[in-house]
């Protein structure tokens, strides 16, 4: 198989010329030729004000159709793309832009009420996703191009644009395509380098593994600012000629299930939380009733059951699934248990954005409980630990799924690699003798948000210590809701006669405070109050784990 990423891209579109591409969910619906023609409007926009290969286009909105066409239409030119949730506060957005050294931005109308564009100063151009009309523009050619566009696309194809016409970009296996931002804050924002071998390697083997074909449906949910969305969810069905539905909205249980009954999703791709929520509200309460619990112990009986629940959850599904994935963080227990116990096909996988993102999986009916699968083709890894099947230890991997680096950051890029090229995954694990995979503790810290967004706890906390008498804090995950856990500085506070419940209340306006400066899927839903410090590990970090449960 010829080594390119945008081979694959070209070949679907000439291939499914006539079918439907990308549907915005209870909207308009673009046809693969119709993608192709965008792309090349898009193309002249690049071409004539001036963008050359190599140079960054941002792109920062809601998934939607025209983010699908912004995102191939870079690729396709020789740009490279740089996704930006349209979560982060504007300034975040600001310094990603920034730091990336972006030409072009792409936004959504929601994101762009919040920007300041004089915030932006590299940027020659905004244009607004939906129609690429032009918000802001600082170059003559580019303001040309865009009242002219037109013209110059019936001039370049005055018999018709046909799929004949298209020829993109030929890329290279090391050559830069996405860089993907872990983080919207300066201090711990870090520019993911992927090469085009990386989205190459994992579209491949999403090709060999993942029961798709030409004219099968998907629901997008998954931010597509994330690798996992953006790979597993969106490039890997279009370029197998899938008909992709973007949501467009916040993915609540009820759109969610709404758009599964109407789209008839052939595989979903899902976080733990919406799955979760979905097992728990519509199944485990009727599981609970005592004829049912009574019935579950009959032998033929419960099997009998099990399969009725099998089927009434697939039909919740939509009732075309062949499997459902989820990622991004470890499933409940009792779900996946239960899930296994029905024989409903799910399957764990296990990734980061610096392998774009896949590392293991296994599929359905070969998968274990509590596992998250086997390393993936073409990736190797090991663990740091003297008997990894028993012994916990840091997962390390190597192969072409492997970032290059993080752009502009050195010092990151080295403390990631050991002496002898293996990337540190921060994770910890054992692998048992048939090569599955058994997470055992995030080394990372990160919790995942509610939609499948990485939220690092770190980032929070270090804003909550700067503010009026906290000492130091944790911010850990309950029941899906974020939770800061406290120790004030008492010693000042006293000193400045304040005490008992004027300290609650001072604490829970330092929360009202931070919520305001924090996307919502990071916000704090709880504070709790410790009044003795945090206990400490000899080098004086905090030991996490003995608060997670609390």
């Amino acid at each position: 198989m010829e080594q390119s990423f945008i081979a694959y891209i070209e070949n679907s579109i000439k291939n499914n010329w006539d079918l439907d591409a990308l549907t915005d969910y209870k909207g308009a619906t673009l046809q693969y030729k119709d993608v192709a023609r965008k792309i090349e409007k898009l193309h002249i926009i690049f071409e004539e004000s001036g963008i050359r290969k190599g140079d960054k286009i941002a792109v920062c909105g809601r998934n939607s159709s025209h983010w699908g066409v912004t995102f191939l239409a870079t690729l396709t030119y020789g740009a490279v793309i740089v996704p930006i949730l349209h979560e982060f506060k504007a300034d975040n957005v600001h310094n990603i832009v920034n730091h990336s050294e972006a030409k072009l931005l792409f936004v959504g109308d929601v994101v762009w009420e919040n920007l300041n564009e004089s915030a932006m100063p590299l940027l020659e151009g905004i244009l607004m996703m939906n129609d690429f009309t032009l918000l802001v523009s600082r170059s003559e050619r580019l303001t040309h191009t865009r009242e002219h566009l037109n013209e110059m696309f019936g001039k370049k194809f005055p018999k018709n644009f046909r799929k004949e016409h298209i020829e993109y970009h030929k890329d290279q296996p090391e050559e830069l395509a996405v860089i993907n931002y872990t983080s919207g804050t300066t201090s711990y924002s870090k520019g993911v380098m992927l090469p085009y071998r990386s989205l190459w390697s994992n579209t491949a083997f999403a090709f060999e593994v993942l029961p798709l074909k030409a004219g099968d449906k998907i629901v997008s949910m998954l931010p597509m600012a994330h690798m996992y969305g953006m790979v597993i969810e969106m490039i890997h069905p279009f370029l197998k000629g899938c008909h992709l539905h973007f949501l467009t909205r916040i993915p609540s249980p009820k759109i969610i299930m709404d758009a599964f009954a109407t789209v008839k999703p052939k595989l979903i791709i899902a976080v733990p939380l919406i799955i979760e929520k979905i097992i728990r509200t519509k199944v485990f309460p009727l599981l609970e009733k005592p004829l049912m619990k009574l019935l579950l112990k009959v032998p033929f009986l419960d099997t009998q059951l099990l399969a009725k629940i099998n089927d009434k959850l697939y039909e919740t599904f939509g009732g075309n699934l062949s499997q459902m994935i989820i990622g991004g963080a470890a499933l409940n227990r009792d779900v996946e248990q239960f899930l296994r116990r029905i024989n409903f096909p799910f399957t764990v996988g296990y990734g980061m954005t610096e392998c774009g993102p896949l590392i293991s999986y296994a599929p359905w009916d070969e998968t274990r409980i509590g596992s998250c699968g086997r390393i993936v083709d073409r990736m190797e890894g090991r663990v740091n630990s003297s008997d990894s099947e028993n012994i916990v230890g840091e997962l390390q991997v190597k192969g072409t799924n492997i970032m290059l680096g993080y752009f502009k950051n050195e010092e990151a890029t080295q403390a990631i690699f050991t002496e002898d090229g293996w990337m540190k995954t921060g994770d910890l694990c054992t692998i048992d003798a048939d090569g599955f995979i058994y997470l055992r503790g995030r080394n990372k810290n990160m919790i995942l948000g509610p939609s499948g967004q990485n939220i690092y706890p770190e980032e929070i906390e270090d804003r909550l210590n700067n503010m009026p008498y906290v000492c130091e804090s944790l911010i850990i995950e309950q029941d899906g809701k974020l939770v800061a856990l406290v120790y004030p500085d008492i010693e000042n506070a006293q000193h400045s006669n304040i005490s008992g419940h004027a300290l609650e209340t001072l604490m829970e306006e330092n929360i009202s405070t931070l919520n305001k400066e924090l996307p919502a899927y990071s916000q704090i839903s709880r504070l709790k109050i410790y009044y003795e410090e945090f206990e400490k590990t000899p080098k004086r970090s905090i030991k996490r784990y003995l608060y997670q449960s609390h």
